[in-house]
């Protein structure tokens, strides 16, 4: 890639570091609202709701009117709009502590709107620079998330454990530097021409395409196994092996989030064959998944959550570099259709395994079995969302075989014709 360009790949990257600290900072100062604030749970778990829906939300947007935007002008404008949803998510609660709940709402709202914007424009931008590799590229872009990630929930677990959760408001204003610092590298940058189509017309055309939704069904599956695992690592971590929440949050979230960086790295180091490594990443995770779900032993569940992130972690971006060449005249349409099916499967995915745990939990069948298997009910519940959270990969070896199946077949065509 050419050089003039590096200063824009490090804009794009700091903007996927802003999203793992939108994606992450809520879900780690739960408690430190529920305390300070008296917050239900239900309260809580609807800061992430509100974070998935209006990113979806412009997901949406942008696939039916990319083309009414300024696709530079909307870049660029990302990073203003993290920073105050950062601010107004700290500083709102401390000048009107009566409405502290709608301050940090009213804040979600605008960062993940700004995540929104990044998760649809990013790839296309990363995508439409010159480059030897471009599978490489897209797949470091999402390293640099993995690895942000991991850095958001260390930082905010070590904050938190000898600072105080009271102070977590200066916690929320520390994280602005890293948008401010993608301003600052945006500021002067001559983005390169993004597809986009030329009226609603053109969308509808795209939307007739059965490759279109067989992408998007791929993402959701890819979405859907990766969110699912994140969310529930750290819950797993701190009741099958009793340990504290800063252990779990660490050896959870974080050990998740770094062998999910490791397998984007090592791709965009010496990646190839991107479907291949899709068929081979959804049936790793479906053994993991039947491993954390099945197997008694803490210290297997504990591997086998971790290397989830390792085995899931091309799922998301390798659907997106598949979708670029099935689409070619997707352009920011195709990336924002890919970017609402993968948030659509991180909300299902989560959603429909607490409901189970729950479900199983509460249930007087639930109680039984777990009596006879010598585990709590909670526990029961957990190992049986996991299960059903196994269908998400499993489903997904189904859609990735076709594309690898397709791809030899293309492959093999040059050859037949000579």
């Amino acid at each position: 890639m050419e050089k003039k360009y590096t200063r824009l790949k490090f804009a794009c990257y700091s903007m996927n570091i802003t999203m793992g600290a939108v994606g992450n900072l809520s879900p780690l100062l739960f408690l430190s609202f529920r305390s300070e604030y008296g917050l239900s749970y239900s309260l809580l778990g609807l800061l992430v709701l509100v974070n998935f829906c209006t990113q979806l939300t412009m997901d949406l947007i942008f696939s039916f009117f990319s083309h009414k935007f300024n696709m530079e002008k909307a870049v660029k404008s990302m990073p203003y709009i993290a920073i105050v949803g950062f601010l107004l998510y700290a500083l709102l609660p401390l000048a009107f502590p009566d409405f502290a709940y709608l301050g940090i709402l009213l804040g979600t709202v605008i960062f993940s709107a700004s995540s929104g914007f990044a998760e649809v424009l990013l790839s296309p931008v990363i995508a439409a620079l010159p480059s030897e590799n471009p599978e490489r590229e897209m797949s470091k872009l999402h390293s640099v998330y993995a690895w942000g990630t991991v850095g958001v929930v260390v930082i905010s677990t070590l904050y938190l454990f000898f600072v105080g959760s009271q102070y977590w408001h200066f916690l929320a204003m520390f994280f602005t530097l890293i948008p401010l610092a993608g301003a600052i590298l945006f500021f002067g940058q001559k983005l390169p021409p993004l597809e986009t189509p030329q009226k609603v017309e053109g969308v509808m055309e795209h939307l007739k395409k059965k490759e279109v939704w067989l992408c998007v069904f791929a993402i959701f599956l890819g979405g859907a196994s990766e969110c699912t695992m994140a969310q529930w690592c750290s819950g797993y971590v701190e009741r099958a092996l009793a340990l504290p929440k800063i252990w779990g949050d660490i050896f959870g979230v974080a050990l998740f989030a770094a062998t999910l960086g490791i397998g984007r790295s090592l791709y965009a180091k010496i990646g190839k064959n991107i479907e291949k490594v899709l068929l081979l990443g959804s049936l790793g995770a479906t053994v993991c998944y039947l491993v954390a779900a099945l197997v008694g032993l803490p210290i297997f569940g504990l591997i086998a959550c971790a290397f989830t992130g390792f085995c899931v972690s091309m799922l998301w971006p390798g659907s997106l570099v598949v979708s670029a060449e099935k689409v070619p005249t997707g352009g920011v349409f195709m990336y924002a259709m890919m970017a609402a099916g993968g948030d659509l499967g991180a909300s299902v995915g989560p959603q429909l395994v607490g409901v189970i745990t729950d479900g199983v939990s509460a249930s007087a069948w639930g109680g039984e079995l777990s009596k006879t298997l010598g585990i709590t009910a909670e526990q029961l519940g957990m190992k049986t969302g996991m299960l059903v959270g196994a269908l998400f990969p499993l489903v997904g070896v189904f859609v990735f075989l076709s594309f690898y199946l397709s791809k030899r077949k293309n492959a093999k065509k040059p050859l037949e014709q000579k």
